[in-house]
């Protein structure tokens, strides 16, 4: 698989979940970060990605929170998004709905709106890079909190977080990179993990939080 790449690409060989239900061996063509239904033009570049499952990012609960008719903005179908995980091992639609978790040595790529946050299980980028911007700074640092759940969610604008559980500090630490309304987590336990912010809350694997 190649590193990130300017203009449009097409990715195949990959198992593509379209929604989280149904797999399909396909190939998923992207230009100015949508999916489209062919090849945009015949100098696409080709990557190569036999062997992985190409799912789509999302949280139950952010899906809940659209309305029924933006509910399948998330399946990797042309006209939407092209912001997917490459995971080199089969992944259940439970997990795609509620906490898709992935180890370092199964992640093969990350794309959001067609840019790759990771490539072979590393970031593409230095943690805190996005948040010199101050519009991006203001959206997302600060602390987030899912009371009912006992999570307090630490996001800084160093591009690393903490999470206070139950009152235990640092109970998760680690690196964070955002793109659009998306967080992507590289915990420093070993694991990937994703996010969605919308309208004001951050939804992520299973919590829903609002900056305190």
């Amino acid at each position: 698989m190649t590193e990130q790449i300017d203009g449009p690409f097409v990715l195949t060989g990959a198992t593509v979940m379209r929604t989280p239900s149904t797999p399909a061996r396909d190939a998923l063509y992207v230009s100015a970060g949508v999916l489209a239904a062919e090849p945009p033009d015949d100098d696409t570049e080709v990557v190569d990605a036999r062997g992985a499952y190409a799912v789509p990012l999302m949280v139950d609960s952010a899906v809940a929170q659209r309305p029924a008719s933006q509910r399948g903005s998330y399946d990797l179908v042309p006209g939407n998004r092209a912001t997917f995980a490459l995971v080199r091992r089969a992944v259940g639609e439970s997990q795609i709905r509620r906490m898709l978790v992935v180890h370092p040595a199964d992640l093969a790529a990350v794309y959001v709106s067609g840019h790759l946050e990771a490539h072979d299980g590393r970031p593409t980028r230095p943690a805190g890079v996005d948040l010199a911007d101050p519009a991006v700074g203001e959206t997302w640092v600060g602390t987030w909190v899912d009371p009912g759940r006992g999570l307090a969610q630490h996001l800084t604008a160093d591009g690393r977080y903490s999470e206070t559980r139950n009152g235990r500090p640092d109970a998760y630490t680690g690196r964070y990179w955002v793109r659009d309304d998306r967080i992507t987590y590289l915990d420093d336990s070993g694991f990937w993990a994703f996010g969605e912010l919308l309208d004001g809350t951050l939804h992520h694997a299973g919590f829903v939080m609002t900056r305190r």
